[in-house]
């Protein structure tokens, strides 16, 4: 049995992208491990956000969370906030951990270039140190986590290291991560070189699947997907973008590999093939979205599991907390 830890910034509005590389595969880990899934509400405030509408999005995730099959009671679910020792922690890990080992995170490189140089955050440039902090806060192993996260997970490693050899002792947990098999990266519709983001901003909005759009508006988006004039369904990421974006939405909607879709979709022009994928996505997204609007009315129920889900997830915080103060000299 391992312990997990992931999170999702409750940030923008979250997409297909989101449910196909998270939320979809947290429930399997729920069974044989020790699994904590967290909404990272503190992550979302290194950039701008409306307070009204973190709060709004928080409650989003969770019954996203629950949507696609999360148990609270086999499943730690938590809000980053609610945890006060995970600042604590933060706080000493911002000591073991270099100025230009921050500066070369390719998140923080490609977030600060579209910012006015003069008004990038701390908390931006820092943001990998809180991640590692949470990590370590539940001793957690194995951690879920996009392509784009991959590196901070690496550096977290490179942390408890050198922690661990500071003090010669097993303080911090050596995580590991794990991406998806199929469709972890879901490019945009619109513009398959760049990923389907919920932070994208509202003219690139055709090209982005949001998990509360409706049936109408997600078979339109996909029937209307940039494709080219080729006219045969293959895999070719560089010559053939937008048709390989949507065989991985298919694939991983249907859980089947790209040369089996490959053979299904032999000698089918794009118009058949796009109403299949807009077919594969519905069969999963409809169900789901009914849960979440079911769960997503209940706000006081959410709470509940926000609280039930912090008391269970300070009690682990607490012991590790402990255990690096005690080993720092702070206690």
């Amino acid at each position: 049995m391992a312990r997990i830890l992931s999170g999702v910034k409750p940030t923008g509005k979250m997409t297909l992208g989101n449910y196909i590389g998270s939320f979809r595969n947290f429930p399997s880990f729920q069974e044989d491990n020790e699994s904590y899934i967290f909404v990272a509400d503190i992550h979302a405030l290194t950039l701008p956000i409306d307070p009204a509408n973190l709060r709004s999005t928080t409650y989003d995730v969770i019954s996203f969370y629950l949507a696609a099959g999360l148990d609270p009671n086999k499943t730690v679910l938590f809000k980053q906030s609610d945890i006060k020792e995970v600042a604590v922690l933060n706080s000493i890990l911002i000591n073991y951990i270099y100025m230009g080992e921050l500066s070369r995170m390719t998140q923080f490189k490609a977030k600060s270039a579209k910012l006015n140089q003069k008004k990038i955050g701390v908390g931006l440039f820092a943001y990998p140190v809180l991640m590692a902090a949470d990590i370590f806060m539940y001793d957690a192993e194995i951690v879920p986590v996009g392509d784009d996260q991959i590196q901070h997970v690496e550096l977290a490693h490179d942390i408890a290291k050198r922690f661990n050899s500071r003090y010669n002792a097993k303080l911090l947990s050596m995580p590991k991560s794990v991406t998806p098999k199929v469709g972890k990266r879901i490019m945009s519709l619109q513009d398959p070189l760049h990923k389907m983001s919920k932070s994208d901003d509202p003219k690139k909005q055709k090209g982005v699947i949001y998990l509360q759009d409706s049936e109408k508006d997600i078979r339109k988006k996909i029937m209307s997907a940039i494709t080219d004039s080729e006219a045969v369904v293959r895999f070719d990421p560089e010559k053939k973008p937008g048709i390989s974006n949507l065989l991985s939405i298919y694939c991983a909607m249907k859980k089947v590999e790209i040369s089996d879709a490959e053979k299904t979709f032999n000698n089918c022009n794009y118009g058949v093939f796009k109403k299949a994928v807009a077919d594969a996505v519905m069969e999963e997204i409809g169900p789901f979205q009914k849960k979440f609007f079911a769960y997503r009315s209940d706000e006081k129920k959410l709470d509940e599991i926000f609280e039930q889900g912090a008391i269970k997830a300070r009690q682990a915080a607490s012991v590790v907390l402990e255990r690096v103060k005690k080993a720092v000299g702070l206690k």
